[in-house]
Parts: C-alpha cells; structure tokens; sequence
C-alpha cells in the first residue's frame, strides 16, 4: 500500500468522557463548525504537533 493512502486510513478508538466534558467539546465543536469527533481529531493533532515542537526546542544534555 503507497504511503499516501496508509496516511488517510483512519483508525477507531473507543473513548468515554465524562458527560461535562462531552457537552464542553460539543460546544466547542459548534462553535468552531466542526463535529466532535472532528474537534477532538483536530485537538489531538494540535497537542502532538506542540508536543514535537516543545522537544525539538529542548537542547540534549
């Protein structure tokens, strides 16, 4: 398989949340037009791209 289309399989998780937490992100779904699941993707993609970024800037000893 070419690495493009391995790129664009998804992959399934299960995930529970609180019903607070739910309701916060469906909010923040909402607002920024997106679904939950498209919100939390989006998040989680923001977080690993800082996270990569916040080690790259962390000189080794």
């Amino acid at each position: 398989m070419p690495a493009a289309s391995k790129e664009k399989t998804k992959k399934q998780i299960p995930l529970r949340v609180s019903a607070s937490l739910y309701n916060e992100l469906a909010q923040w779904a909402e607002d920024d037009f997106r679904s939950i699941n498209g919100q939390i993707e989006f998040l989680l993609t923001e977080c690993v791209k800082h996270r990569k970024k916040k080690n790259r800037d962390i000189p080794e000893k």
